[in-house]
């Protein structure tokens, strides 16, 4: 029964939709799991194990009489602690929210369940999800950081407590603790998935993600959870096909990529940087290396004026209501925030749609961009969740990314970052998987 937690969410459906295993079969292991990793590792905030087995058995019986059964069926999926369930507390990773159970799902949870999913557990966030790490601790050394905001649930993969998670992305709160935790993630395009019931932190960044074990994994979430919802006023209104099998299909042909540095290649270490040369040098003719136009340097800038202008103004009342019990750090981004005018905020605004149309002439000649996901492997220590410069201009331009686990520094995984066309999220994960598939034969 061990080797279920090494399943990934794809194969996991297809062995139980095949009767091959049960869900209570899963999630027996994976409470194991639970009970030998979660002390050491504190990927979760809440977890209830006979409430998840409760919910396996109703999978079960449900296969057993012959229902129409959906594609996440007694999977189960743990979700970071700032998305509602009805059914658990969601308490964002701040006192000030102590004991808050909201009583409906958001919408993602909503899809979920109809999906047959288990709702395995809330995982911690950092502080409102912004910067104040949590408890969690990175599965492949304890003493470095797992990443954040979304470091439970990359950790609870990568500890195999979760074969599935959700978390939410700002400004790398997908990518960098993928790439930490040595799992896949995906940033979607900004708009795919709707967020309500979702805290709302910068609403013309947020975007939520997903940690799974495979390309496949990360693709049959989304296909789940992509449905309209009129609720979220940042969706975009459009017919949405199936991603998994595009994702999961062969190009036509070899897809060509762009090796991207970026304006802050200089903040990566040393062993990062070669890494990254060695991996484009490995994809010959199908890679080349793009410089970006000067206007993306100060790409940075922009995304923090936007972030934290509209992170003071999702969090102003309870800044002036209740700072004592925010950390040092949420309070002088709240004030950051504040320092910022409308002309300021304006002005960023507008840099970011003129960033987002120089960058689809990149596109124009290429499938997709390679670049790092994080300066470097984990960092040392647990005060903070890693720099995420190299995810800033990406989730500033409400593009698809995701952080394919392939490289290693230091004895700490290190992931390789993927961006695609925005609203071409399948075209992204198919060239990633083919990406994937090439290394691995010529390694």
């Amino acid at each position: 029964m061990e080797q279920h937690t090494q399943l990934s969410a794809s194969d996991a459906a297809r062995a139980i939709a095949s009767g091959e295993i049960k869900s209570v079969d899963l999630v027996t292991a994976l409470v194991r799991q639970i009970a030998a990793r979660e002390p050491e590792v504190q990927a979760f905030v809440h977890f209830d194990a006979e409430y998840t087995l409760q919910q396996a058995r109703t999978a079960d019986l449900a296969r057993e009489e012959g229902r129409e059964l959906g594609p996440l069926h007694g999977v189960p999926v743990a979700l970071k602690d700032i998305i509602d369930t009805q059914d658990m507390p969601t308490e964002h990773g701040s006192a000030l929210f102590a004991g808050r159970t909201p009583g409906a799902d958001a919408s993602v949870v909503n899809m979920l369940r109809q999906a047959g999913a288990v709702i395995l557990g809330k995982t911690v966030t950092a502080e409102l999800a912004v910067l104040h790490p949590g408890k969690t601790r990175n599965p492949h050394n304890l003493a470095h950081t797992p990443g954040g905001s979304s470091s439970g649930s990359a950790a609870a993969v990568a500890a195999h407590m979760a074969p599935l998670a959700l978390g939410t992305q700002t400004n790398g709160s997908v990518i960098r603790p993928a790439s930490f935790c040595g799992v896949y993630g995906y940033k979607p395009s900004f708009g795919l998935i709707s967020r309500y019931g979702v805290l709302e932190a910068a609403p013309s960044l947020d975007t939520v993600g997903v940690f799974g074990r495979s390309i496949e994994d990360l693709a049959l979430a989304a296909d789940c959870m992509s449905d309209y919802d009129s609720r979220d006023a940042g969706m975009w209104m459009r017919s949405r096909a199936p991603m998994r099998p595009v994702a999961m299909s062969e190009p036509p042909i070899p897809p060509t990529f762009a090796f991207v540095k970026t304006p802050v290649w200089y903040k990566a270490g040393a062993q990062t940087q070669e890494a990254f040369l060695e991996l484009a040098d490995a994809l010959g003719e199908r890679c080349t290396e793009v410089v970006l136009e000067p206007g993306f340097d100060h790409a940075t800038s922009w995304l923090r004026t936007i972030m934290l202008a509209e992170i003071a103004r999702s969090y102003g009342r309870l800044y002036d209501e209740g700072r004592g019990q925010m950390s040092a750090v949420l309070c002088a981004s709240i004030e950051e925030g504040r320092s910022f005018t409308a002309v300021d905020y304006l002005r960023a605004k507008h840099a970011q749609n003129a960033l987002y149309t120089m960058l689809e002439n990149v596109f124009e000649g290429f499938d997709a961009i390679l670049t790092p996901p994080a300066t470097g492997p984990a960092p040392l220590g647990r005060e903070t969740t890693g720099d995420p410069v190299f995810c800033t201009l990406w989730s500033l331009l409400g593009v698809p990314n995701v952080s394919l686990p392939l490289l290693e520094v230091d004895g700490l995984p290190l992931g390789v970052q993927v961006i695609g066309q925005r609203r071409d999220d399948a075209r992204l994960l198919r060239a990633a998987r083919w990406l994937e598939r090439h290394l691995q034969s010529h390694s």
